[in-house]
C-alpha cells in the first residue's frame, strides 16, 4: 500500500507544484477537504483559499488558490486553479491594497455581474492574508 499520492497543482498559466504528497488540504464548494492515498476518486469545486500539501518528509507546501477544480483519481490529485500562488511568494502590502480595492469597488459597484467581480477579488485577498497569516502563526511556533 502506498504511502503518497502525487500532486500537481497548476493555474492557467503555469504549473506550480508537481510531486509526492502524504495529504492534501483545501477547502471545497461544501467545507474542508483532506485527501491521503488511496482516497476515493472525486471532483470539487474549490473556494479561494490555501491548498496545503504534507510531504512524506513531514514539511508542508502550502498554495493559496482563487477557485477552482480539485480532481481526485487513485493515484494522483490535480488542482486546476483559476489563479495559484506559492504562500512564500506572497507580498502582504498587496493583498492589503487588492482587499481595500475590492472592498471599495464592492462599495462603488451597482450591476451584479460588478459585484461579483469585487466579491471574487475580496475572497482571493483575503485568503492570500489568511494564508501569511498561518505561515505566520507557523514560524512563531
Amino acid at each position: 500500500m502506498s504511502k503518497t499520492i502525487r500532486c500537481d497543482i497548476v493555474s492557467a498559466h503555469e504549473e506550480i507544484f508537481s510531486g509526492e504528497a502524504a495529504m492534501i488540504f483545501a477547502t471545497g464548494m461544501v467545507g474542508e477537504l483532506g485527501v491521503s492515498p488511496r482516497h476515493a476518486p472525486l471532483i470539487t469545486q474549490l473556494k479561494p483559499g490555501p491548498v496545503r500539501v504534507e510531504q512524506p518528509n513531514g514539511e508542508e507546501a502550502m498554495f493559496v488558490v482563487g477557485g477552482g477544480i480539485l480532481e481526485v483519481q487513485p493515484h494522483v490529485v490535480t488542482v486546476l486553479a483559476d489563479t495559484a500562488v506559492r504562500a512564500d511568494d506572497l507580498d502582504e502590502a498587496a493583498a492589503s491594497k487588492a482587499k481595500e480595492e475590492a472592498e471599495r469597488a464592492l462599495q462603488d459597484s451597482s450591476g451584479k455581474m460588478e459585484i461579483a467581480e469585487a466579491q471574487a477579488k475580496l475572497a482571493e485577498a483575503l485568503a492570500q492574508l489568511q494564508a501569511l497569516e498561518h505561515l505566520r502563526k507557523k514560524v512563531k511556533r
